[in-house]
């Protein structure tokens, strides 16, 4: 059996595994894979401590007697555990009835792509919003306008990738609470309030 890493047309072989139970005989890439492969039997690679250079197109190719060969593909994807997203008020805006905010969630340290979902169960569907947070970006920006009311409601913003999800929540009317109206001479006016 040979187990080989690469895409098709320049994949390198690794080692090469007898059907006696010899040790495998390596190849080539011992610096990269020697300390982190272990081959419990023919038929089988474990590799420990998996990185996400270690993506990508591993093969391998057993020959049998009488001339049969056979080619067998795996592609593996290695994702890095998501950094636990946080909300931040970008900007704030209350009226006498009406909170305006502007929520970003943050996801500061990814170096993949991040679905990125608000949600709250109790909110009209126009503010379930998902997205796609590329490599170097990290915030997903969300505009709400609330009746105080209602303030009391929560968001939770949601970061993923294929194996793994982190979560962060706030309460909208902790935030709102921040920019109460100011009185003026018995009128009530527009507090503007940012919050960095």
């Amino acid at each position: 059996m040979v187990w080989g890493f690469g895409p098709e047309t320049t994949y390198r072989v690794l080692l090469r595994v007898g059907s006696g139970g010899d040790r495998p005989t390596w190849v080539s890439l011992q610096d990269k894979y020697r300390h982190r492969v272990r081959v419990p039997n023919m038929r089988s690679l474990l590799i420990a401590n998996l990185t996400r250079e270690d993506s990508g197109q591993y093969r391998a190719r057993g020959s049998f007697s009488g001339g049969r060969e056979f080619t067998q593909v795996f592609q593996l994807t290695v994702n890095e555990p998501v950094p636990l997203p946080q909300i931040l008020a970008k900007s704030l805006s209350v009226t006498a009835d009406w909170c305006n905010i502007t929520l970003e969630c943050r996801a500061v340290g990814a170096s993949e792509d991040l679905n990125v979902t608000w949600w709250h169960s109790d909110l009209p569907r126009k503010w379930q919003q998902t997205g796609t947070l590329g490599q170097g970006l990290s915030t997903w920006s969300l505009a709400v306008r609330l009746p105080l009311d209602q303030a009391n409601t929560s968001l939770t913003c949601n970061a993923s990738n294929q194996v793994d999800l982190k979560t962060a929540t706030t309460t909208l009317g902790d935030v709102c609470a921040q920019g109460r109206p100011l009185t003026t001479s018995g009128r009530k006016e527009t507090c503007h309030y940012c919050l960095q």
